[in-house]
């Protein structure tokens, strides 16, 4: 059983050992749902860059017991997430969160049915609640970054820039299986068509950016799941869970 985390602003400088600070707001209701018992072990994270291990304290503080080391996978992985219909675009954040993503990019691809039109910052929004919250269920010391919308792969450029990057279209019809793509790279972006697949004018645009199309497995699977279980894949196939990550919170 790992420790319950809490996403929530940390004082700067951050408190030593032994200091203690206050949740407000949403999450301090949040502990007040768990009914946290005296001196029961917490994380508080500030979602990027700070986190800390504590205990409980009477009237809504934490005291520090020591300051958490945030991880640095790699490869970092972004799926750039073709829109889903529906309830299901939310789905496919929480469960690409859960299951590891770095950074998720939406995506407008030529075939998605669902369009976001003048209703981007509010489609935005709840993908971050969704990874928000995903983040705190699984509990993450990161959560993952909602970019902005893009329209064109070539935008994709301007989000994940570096020469140690690997795009992986996953495509039902490629030849060539995720394992034999080339791995040892700082950033891996998989990118995750809509239910109607992805164009045929997309998927050339994305080879002129090094795009490489790559098959799961002999299932053809949902929009909303594929990057999970390509997700889970490439845990197994680099160092992404090596379980170093995790054991920095968990109870002992």
């Amino acid at each position: 059983m790992t420790d319950p985390v809490f996403i929530h602003p940390i004082p700067d400088p951050t408190p030593a050992a032994g200091e203690c600070f206050s949740l407000t707001g949403a999450e301090a209701k949040h502990a007040e749902v768990k009914r946290l018992e005296e001196g029961e072990r917490v994380v508080v994270t500030d979602g990027s860059s700070r986190a800390v291990r504590g205990r409980w304290r009477a009237g809504g503080l934490v005291e520090v017991a020591e300051t958490l080391t945030m991880p640095e996978p790699r490869p970092r992985v972004t799926v750039v997430q073709a829109i889903p219909k529906s309830d299901r675009a939310e789905l496919a954040v929480d469960l690409a969160v859960q299951a590891g993503a770095d950074r998720i990019v939406p995506w407008a691809a030529a075939r998605c049915i669902a369009k976001w039109g003048a209703k981007e910052d509010k489609a935005r929004a709840k993908w971050a609640n969704a990874a928000r919250s995903a983040a705190k269920q699984s509990r993450r010391l990161v959560v993952p970054e909602v970019t902005e919308l893009i329209k064109k792969p070539k935008d994709l450029d301007r989000l994940v820039p570096g020469e140690s990057r690997t795009v992986l279209l996953l495509h039902e019809e490629a030849s060539i299986p995720l394992a034999k793509a080339d791995l040892d790279v700082d950033d891996v972006v998989l990118v995750v068509g809509p239910e109607g697949g992805i164009a045929p004018e997309e998927l050339e645009a994305f080879r002129e950016l090094g795009g490489q199309p790559v098959v799961l497995g002999p299932e053809v699977l949902r929009t909303a799941t594929a990057a999970a279980v390509a997700l889970g894949a490439l845990g197994v196939l680099t160092a992404r869970w090596d379980g170093t990550q995790n054991m920095t919170y968990k109870k002992r």
